[in-house]
């Protein structure tokens, strides 16, 4: 190799390692904020009383998911402009509305204050366990992608076909599953963004987002589930 073109390619390496650096720091950061209108949503729901499945529980399903990718849209085309932040504001106040069904039904418990604060420590920790494996792993897992993306489509059916069944067991499954699957998700998209696969921000952490959200409400539910006292 021509000794000459090795500054070059060190100035390379520091530039992009800087940038990853940058789109990290401005995703942590856009994932703190994006924790208010979620909060806020969520309070708003419950002292609203909301519901969108309370109606009629799949027509509900159908209008989240409407909503929800119509902000996935919106969010990705306007990713490169301050219009991509404030969809992404939006879309999770709105996802703390969605939230707030579980939380208010958890908060029925004498304990409730106290399971929502074990979820949001055990959210915490898979988050920081993720974040530090990403940082420091070497190996490649590019490849988990796909997998990932087919275990969450199994989640999804087993969710649908549950808004019928009313299965208590298959609740619980689907939610131990998502915790699993969710949290690998997490080290998955965290390592994107270190390696350099994801370079916007505002695309990165609405993968988080929507990775650590899944976590909380899938632990909040089982913990309401197996640890709720109404005492």
């Amino acid at each position: 190799m021509d000794q000459s073109l090795k500054p070059l390619d060190v100035a390379y390496s520091g530039a992009f390692g800087a940038e990853r650096q940058r789109v990290l720091r401005n995703t942590y950061a856009l994932l703190a904020l994006s924790m208010i209108p979620t909060v806020l949503g969520a309070w708003l729901g419950v002292a609203m009383n909301f519901s969108l499945f309370a109606a009629n529980p799949m027509i509900g399903f159908v209008a989240f998911m409407a909503i929800a990718f119509g902000f996935f849209y919106g969010i990705e085309k306007f990713k490169d402009s301050g219009v991509g932040v404030l969809l992404l504001l939006g879309f999770t106040f709105f996802m703390g509305l969605m939230l707030s069904r579980l939380i208010g039904a958890v908060l029925g418990f004498s304990n409730g204050v106290q399971l929502i604060s074990f979820a949001f420590g055990g959210t915490a920790l898979v988050f920081v366990g993720m974040a530090t494996l990403a940082s420091t792993m070497k190996r490649d897992i590019s490849s988990m992608g796909k997998w990932l993306f087919m275990g969450v489509i199994v989640l999804l059916l087993a969710g649908v076909a549950n808004i019928w069944l009313q299965l208590p067991a298959l609740m619980l499954t689907v939610a131990a599953m998502s915790v699993v699957i969710f949290s690998a998700f997490m080290l998955y998209d965290l390592k994107r963004i270190i390696d350099g696969g994801e370079t916007n921000y505002v695309s990165a952490t609405l993968a988080i987002y929507l990775d650590v959200y899944n976590v909380f409400q899938s632990l909040l539910s089982i913990l309401g589930f197996v640890g709720g006292d109404r005492d």
